[in-house]
């Protein structure tokens, strides 16, 4: 559902290193060092720290990228937003939002789901994983992020778009007191219908379907099949902040529609012509929604 994302992140590597065999055979100039320092950003900023960070779950590894606005105080706590990608993307569809976030002053962390795609760089087979298996990666981060020294535990947020935002949504439900909001980019409660309309029963679903742009397994949509996704998000009491574009063709708008009927405190904010997934303009207005929505909901 990510893809589009996807893609260009690969482009821009690729870039990188076109770039970089030109300097070394010679024919890169001080202006061709320039476009690569642009191409391929250090770990380091001007606005934050940007680290490897992993997580444990069980016998599994989460790996992730953590940003951590750069401070005059060691001992300063941050805000925190976890994010968290749709179905068959990973923790680099996060990255253009976390560094917004971090020079606004959050810790922003994406990391790759167990099984999340194909190109996941945590532990796990696509054949294994589920919106539940989500679920315990991201409670997983969530307890291993808010021990961090330069984490406000009482300021911690869960980000998901398209896949990674029902699963934020269903997690920040099972963890009222320590999600302080939540914000969903075009959130897939639509998953649970689709199931529905592939297969009536358990039984027959197979070990191994291709579906969308991957294999996935009989785990993905076997617990699907008599889930209530919005009987489930109602529990989540607090503030929470909806995205979505009005020409979708992924997760219709109705889905958030019905979402924001069904929690007690919520707002949509939809954004005209944006399909699944916001570029360039869409995308500035999406991050002016989310950092309008965190510096209102933080507590000081």
């Amino acid at each position: 559902m990510e893809r589009k994302k996807k893609i260009r992140n690969r482009f821009k590597k690729s870039l990188a290193v076109i770039i970089l065999i030109c300097l070394l055979a010679g024919i890169g100039t001080q202006q061709s060092a320039d476009v690569l320092a642009a191409a391929n950003p250090t770990e380091n900023t001007n606005a934050c720290q940007i680290r490897t960070f992993t997580v444990r779950r069980g016998k599994k590894k989460i790996f992730g990228k953590i940003f951590i606005p750069v401070s005059g105080s060691e001992k300063k706590k941050f805000p925190t937003v976890i994010y968290s990608h749709g179905f068959g993307g990973n923790y680099e569809v996060g990255e253009p939002y976390a560094r917004e976030l971090a020079k606004n002053g959050y810790v922003v962390y994406c990391f790759d789901f167990c099984g999340g795609s194909p190109d996941s760089r945590s532990s796990g087979s696509t054949l294994k994983m589920s919106v539940f298996t989500e679920q315990k990666d991201l409670e997983a981060v969530i307890q291993k992020i808010k021990k961090q020294p330069y984490v406000d535990r009482k300021n911690i947020f869960l980000f998901g778009t398209s896949m990674g935002g029902m699963v934020s949504a269903i997690t920040a439900a099972e963890h009222k007191k320590e999600i302080r909001g939540l914000i969903l980019f075009y959130p897939a409660f639509v998953l649970v219908d689709d199931a529905k309309k592939l297969y009536a029963h358990e039984d027959e679903i197979p070990k191994k379907r291709f579906y969308l742009w991957m294999d996935v397994g009989k785990a993905y949509f076997k617990d699907l099949l008599d889930y209530d996704a919005y009987a489930q998000i109602k529990k989540y009491k607090r503030n929470v902040l909806i995205v979505h574009g009005d020409e979708d063709d992924i997760v219709p708008l109705s889905y958030s529609r019905k979402a924001v009927k069904t929690y007690s405190s919520a707002v949509l904010k939809v954004i005209k012509g944006a399909g699944h997934g916001f570029d360039g303009k869409d995308e500035d207005r999406a991050v002016r929604y989310m950092l309008s929505y965190l510096n209102r909901q933080k507590k000081q």
